[in-house]
């Protein structure tokens, strides 16, 4: 098998509320805190609902948070995005994704500290001999797109 490395090699995972809710339901300051607010989740197509995890230093804290707004992995993370945007609840999601709307104020970083780094994704490929010639032209698209990164 082949491993090419796709995207940023250092990815996060980011909490973030809009003002409105953060105005209304408070700011947690803790993981746990997050129990008590109304939280955006994001539920796989396997039915999978993964447990938010956050780090800081050595502790790790895991929490499966409840709230008004399950969306299914791919198109749906749009919707919760949205909602997130109009003062719904706490959006747990790729720092990347959510990065424009941290920038523009629109929304606010919560728990910064506890941001848990990860590797980002890799494609895996069946060795290099009779490749098909789609994959060999993706395969070689990534290998240039992050080549110049």
């Amino acid at each position: 098998m082949i491993a090419l490395p796709i995207g940023p090699r250092r990815q996060r995972m980011a909490t973030a509320a809009a003002p409105g809710y953060l105005a209304r339901s408070g700011r947690p300051l803790h993981p746990r805190d997050l129990l008590q607010h109304a939280c955006l989740r994001v539920r796989f197509a396997s039915g999978a609902m993964p447990p938010w995890e956050f780090q800081r230093k050595s502790e790790v804290v895991t929490v499966d948070p409840a709230g008004p707004l399950v969306v299914r992995a791919g198109g749906g993370v749009d919707l919760a995005i949205d909602a997130a945007l109009a003062a719904s609840g706490v959006i747990h999601l790729f720092e990347d994704w959510l990065q424009p709307h941290l920038a523009s104020g629109a929304l606010e970083p919560l728990l910064q500290p506890w941001w848990r780094p990860f590797t980002g994704p890799f494609l895996y490929y069946p060795g290099r001999r009779h490749v098909p010639a789609p994959l060999r032209a993706f395969v070689d698209f990534l290998r240039t797109r992050y080549a110049e990164d």
